[in-house]
């Protein structure tokens, strides 16, 4: 492999370690909070003074994903208290020892499996056991129970009252990344065919092959978005918004498989016919790119329609038509235009219609915005 796409590589690699610490920064110091808020309340007021269940219990209740740590708080709370129940009784029964420990994580592993198929609520389960039975000295006591309940109850009003998020941003923002990686992966089939260049497409094929990750975080995001605001006391009106905004994000699998095929077909092109397919790619990758900077607003949705239909009609243009390679790609050129016609609100019989060249009439209707913080202040005031 050449120095230079090492160095491209690199470059990507830092670029999405300093992307993961930017995104993870918020998180981390909510876990931080929670654990020290968990450990002063169970110090201040529970039963003993050494209450390490209570921070611990915080820290991984709300290391998930956002939208999914009530979720997350409920299950740990769950395979905490099977663990440190099966601990104590074990303890309570043979005192400390060997035999204690095994018997206590097998029964803790059992019951926590007859329960759930959870594999956090096994795992936790598990710990809390083995934690439970090691640092009893070989004394019961139902203070442990106490500690977890603690940490637990600080990590659920820290997800559903105090920083629980705004279900549709998100889902905007699971949009923004699938959209922009499958940017990238049109991109770098352009230069693949602009320089005729094996090594190139490659890499563009594999950034394309790799929209599956992105694709899993968005149907996730897309879960918690109908989830957040059933379980949450602040966004709980925000619910018809985000059911109508998951069917426009659905689309977005389609698109993905649109992309993929457009940058297949035009990449297994002989090489006399692939330049001829650059300007047609090259415009589906600025669309794409032009709604992921911002999935959410209106003139985008409508400019992106726009630009769609006319890439379709620019599928029939004479020159594409005139090789193979360009009738297949003229093919999946129309289908991401109504996948793309269709994300940005369209009803889907319209979107064909615009493509195929029939009446070319549709109404991108205006997308639902996300409520940031000072807005929501701003209603709770008002009592909304």
């Amino acid at each position: 492999m050449r120095p230079v796409r090492w160095r491209h590589r690199a470059r990507e690699a830092g670029a999405r370690s300093r992307r993961r610490l930017r995104e993870g920064a918020w998180p981390v110091l909510q876990q931080t909070a929670a654990a020290t808020i968990a450990w002063f309340i169970a110090k201040s007021f529970g039963p003993h003074t050494d209450p390490f269940f209570a921070p611990i219990s915080a820290v991984v209740a709300l290391n998930t994903a956002r939208g999914q740590r009530g979720v997350n708080a409920v299950q740990l709370l769950v395979g905490v208290l099977l663990g440190i129940g099966v601990g104590e009784l074990t303890l309570l029964a043979l005192g400390g020892g060997y035999g204690t420990l095994a018997l206590a994580v097998f029964g803790s592993i059992v019951l926590a499996r007859a329960a759930t198929d959870s594999a956090l609520v096994v795992a936790q389960s598990a710990a809390s056991a083995i934690l439970t039975v090691t640092s009893a000295g070989g004394q019961a006591g139902p203070f442990r129970m106490v500690d977890a309940l603690v940490g637990a109850g600080v990590a659920l009003v820290f997800t559903q009252l105090l920083f629980t998020p705004e279900p549709l941003a998100l889902l905007r923002r699971a949009e923004s990344a699938a959209l922009e990686g499958m940017a990238d992966g049109l991109d770098l089939t352009v230069r693949a065919l602009r320089e005729d260049d094996d090594g190139l497409r490659e890499e563009a094929l594999d950034e394309l092959r790799g929209q599956r990750d992105r694709l899993a975080e968005l149907g996730r995001m897309s879960a918690a978005s109908i989830s957040v605001p059933r379980y949450s006391l602040v966004w709980r009106s925000r619910h018809a918004v985000t059911v109508l905004e998951r069917e426009n994000a659905d689309w977005l699998d389609l698109l993905c498989g649109s992309c993929v095929l457009v940058a297949r077909t035009a990449l297994a092109a002989g090489r006399g016919q692939r330049r001829v397919l650059v300007p047609a790619v090259l415009d589906l990758a600025v669309i794409v790119r032009h709604v992921a900077d911002d999935p959410g607003d209106h003139a985008r949705r409508r400019r992106a329609a726009e630009r769609a239909v006319v890439l379709a009609e620019r599928a029939g243009d004479e020159e594409l038509q005139s090789v193979a390679a360009g009738r297949d790609a003229a093919t999946a050129l129309r289908l991401a235009a109504i996948d793309l016609l269709v994300f940005a609100g369209v009803d889907a019989a319209e979107a064909r219609k615009a493509v195929r060249g029939g009446a070319g009439r549709y109404d991108v209707p205006a997308p639902p915005r996300a409520i940031g913080p000072g807005h929501l202040l701003r209603r709770l005031r008002r009592g909304r």
